[in-house]
């Protein structure tokens, strides 16, 4: 999907919080839970704007790193940086065995890359490569607010539905009771938002992923290296390497491969494409380059002939 499908996904995000408030106006028989709702939908996406980074680096620990401290993770990304054609952005580590990394930002200029100490130990300088090229294309392609903000609504849309459910439903008395239909009805749609919203926050994950890996094969020019390292990363996840119970289930949408899937799932359950579809997409990508090289080779073979 390209980033006009992924926006709309967010509009529909929004639509359906919006809508259980409008259900609920047609039930309680009022006129404003449908703004109220949708005033909130715009608030906490103002809020994750400005204050998400902060947050989900305080929650995994993270620590900036100088230049001095980690050179050759400062050289990478500011190299890859300059081929994205954006700032350089901020350099984290995180103190967690489970190799992963994610970016987050909510703009180029406010970028961060983090890199846990498990995913330092594991790759080798060009898987890594490849993996920091993955995250410099997230904060150029803004996913990192994208995939934040839907994470927030999502959360929110669950919220409203609980509290629905288990608040004791709709009252009233004498002429003011609300229609039983009705309250059936809003029940079932306040039971299935949050199941909506979880598929439409992974949908909007899983796009954003085959994007970013595209990008850092361009940025690297070497799309085997984030291949090799994408098949590691898989496979350390499912040897269960760290501990899964560091990671919440509200951020792993935010690293290169989903720490919690320890397994095959459904794809539409899941926060990212399948390993396997991005590992093949990416030896495409490469074969094609390696007929290109091969190409502009033997035309300069000809030209001296």
């Amino acid at each position: 999907m390209n980033m006009a499908k992924t926006y709309l996904l967010l509009v529909a995000m929004i639509a359906l919080l919006t809508g259980l408030g409008l259900g609920l106006d047609r039930v309680l028989g009022t006129s404003f839970l449908m703004f109220v709702f949708f005033g909130i939908s715009m608030v906490t996406t103002w809020v994750s704007y400005f204050y998400s980074d902060r947050i989900v680096l305080k929650m995994y620990g993270a620590q900036e790193v100088s230049p001095s401290e980690a050179p050759w993770l400062h050289e990478t990304v500011e190299r890859l940086a300059r081929a994205a054609g954006i700032p350089k952005p901020k350099v984290a580590i995180i103190p967690m065995d489970i190799p992963n990394a994610f970016a987050t930002g909510r703009s180029p200029d406010k970028g961060v890359v983090a890199c846990t100490e498990g995913i330092l130990r594991l790759m080798t300088r060009e898987q890594l490569e490849g993996v920091i090229a993955h995250e410099i294309a997230h904060i150029r392609n803004r996913d990192t607010l994208i995939s934040t903000v839907a994470a927030t609504i999502a959360g929110l849309i669950g919220l409203v539905s609980h509290l629905f459910m288990w608040g004791g439903g709709m009252r009233g008395d004498g002429e003011n009771q609300p229609n039983p239909l009705a309250v059936i009805g809003l029940f079932v749609a306040a039971l299935l938002a949050p199941f909506a919203a979880m598929l439409i926050q992974m949908a909007i994950s899983r796009t954003r992923e085959f994007a970013a890996d595209e990008s850092a094969a361009m940025f690297t020019g070497n799309p085997e290296g984030l291949a090799s390292a994408l098949e590691r990363l898989e496979a350390s996840v499912r040897a269960g390497v760290g501990d899964p119970s560091a990671v919440t289930s509200g951020t792993q949408h935010m690293f290169i491969v989903n720490p919690l899937s320890g397994g095959s799932m459904m794809e539409w359950f899941s926060t990212h494409p399948a390993t396997e579809k991005r590992v093949a997409r990416l030896r495409a990508m490469s074969r094609d380059l390696m007929m290109g090289r091969g190409a502009v080779a033997t035309g300069r073979a000809g030209a001296f002939r």
